[in-house]
């Protein structure tokens, strides 16, 4: 059975993605996780989410995945003892110096290869195989083509794949650019980048050092770099067929708004459930967005997959309110993101992938017990009981 992997910055989004339908999750700790920015756990965050998870019946994968000099495997294994004793199904890892020292250090929990080492074929598949690897994450640069030879020459090996679907994309083979490091001393491959790649570029002549050349007609210059999203719901179902175990969207950096939005979608089509190409683009454009692509997946790269005249996210929704699992006084309580007012029409998503329309009470209630025409972010508010929790309210732009 193909299973739903989603990504936790920190353990309110865990939550979050459970129950919009992952079947794992993965996250970062406050040290060696390539999202050094993304939130991430601390132990006893860790321990509380693996807890939860497993009284869901979902996996936890923890990602070690950092390519470390040689003073920090001493924490590293540390690191990895104490989540092996809070329960993890499974450590994320890159660097093969690493898995040599938790062989070493008799470290039982299953181990899954990272995108970061940037497996490309089926031969080095196979060698993770005979180091005893459970799950390969393979390359975002590989079609499907070159996929469905890999699935053929592993079916007897007992190893996993995964593949990502959806989600930001690198424009250098993951996490292997060198921009970031160069420009701003941020290092990618420590979890640091600054996505240099999504700034805007211009031409400079040697001979006119001071001038700057737009590469095209804007004036702020070329984002040459800018890659769109990747949304590959087109392929899941071959690819399941093809035997891919794990469908993994990126995202430890992202809000709860953007889990609720996109993992629904491939849900329902892990399970076989249909959706139209203008329901699935609707979905998936309510949240912050470079625009969409099928990225290599397709067999090449084209024109198409940059937006080159801008580096900003586009969306057609705005995050207003979410729903807790809290009641007080017979209400359902909702904390708010943005400015909501009484008496508006909003779209209403909860967590069973169903989106409706949604009118605001007038006036406004709050849990101090105001009644007002408008309730703004960090303000906390009560809407009806019946209101699932873990529901999205928002705004449509025009």
């Amino acid at each position: 059975m193909a299973e739903l992997l989603a990504p936790a910055g920190n353990l309110e989004r865990l939550k979050w993605a459970v129950e919009y339908g992952a079947d794992e999750i993965y996250f970062g700790i406050e040290n060696f996780s390539l999202r050094s920015f993304a939130g991430n756990f601390s132990m006893d965050d860790a321990r509380e989410g693996l807890e939860y998870l497993h009284k869901k019946g979902r996996k936890g994968f923890v990602t070690l995945n950092i390519y470390p000099f040689s003073n920090e495997f001493d924490d590293l294994i540390d690191a990895a003892v104490k989540l092996q004793e809070l329960g993890a199904d499974a450590f994320i890892i890159a660097d093969l110096g690493f898995l040599r020292e938790l062989r070493k250090h008799n470290i039982s929990t299953e181990l899954h290869i990272s995108t970061q080492a940037n497996t490309v074929n089926y031969q080095t598949i196979l060698m993770y195989a005979d180091l005893g690897i459970k799950r390969v994450n393979l390359a975002r640069e590989l079609s499907f083509q070159q996929i469905k030879e890999i699935q053929e020459n592993i079916q007897n090996s007992g190893i996993e794949t995964e593949v990502f679907i959806h989600g930001s994309v690198c424009f250098s083979y993951s996490g292997r650019c060198a921009i970031s490091d160069y420009l701003t001393g941020r290092k990618a491959n420590r979890g640091e980048c600054t996505h240099p790649c999504r700034w805007g570029y211009s031409l400079v002549e040697e001979k006119r050092p001071n001038e700057y050349i737009p590469v095209m007609e804007d004036k702020r210059g070329l984002y040459l770099f800018n890659t769109k999203d990747l949304a590959l719901y087109d392929y899941v179902e071959d690819l399941i067929n093809l035997g891919v175990t794990s469908f993994k969207v990126e995202g430890r950096m992202k809000n709860a708004h953007y889990l609720a939005s996109v993992l629904p979608v491939y849900r329902s089509i892990i399970d076989g459930n249909s959706m139209s190409e203008d329901e699935i683009q609707m979905r998936i454009s309510r949240v912050d967005n470079r625009g969409f692509s099928k990225g290599f997946m397709k067999g090449s790269i084209t024109a198409d997959d940059y937006e080159i005249d801008s580096c900003k996210y586009k969306s057609t929704s705005t995050w207003i309110a979410s729903t807790t699992e809290n009641e007080y006084d017979g209400y359902r309580i909702c904390k708010v993101k943005n400015t909501i007012y009484a008496g508006e029409e909003l779209e209403l998503l909860t967590s069973d992938g169903k989106i409706s329309k949604y009118c605001c009470p007038n006036p406004l209630k709050t849990i101090d017990g105001r009644a007002v025409d408008h309730a703004n972010n960090q303000d906390t508010i009560l809407l009806d009981k019946n209101i699932p929790s873990f529901s999205i309210i928002r705004r449509i732009n025009s």
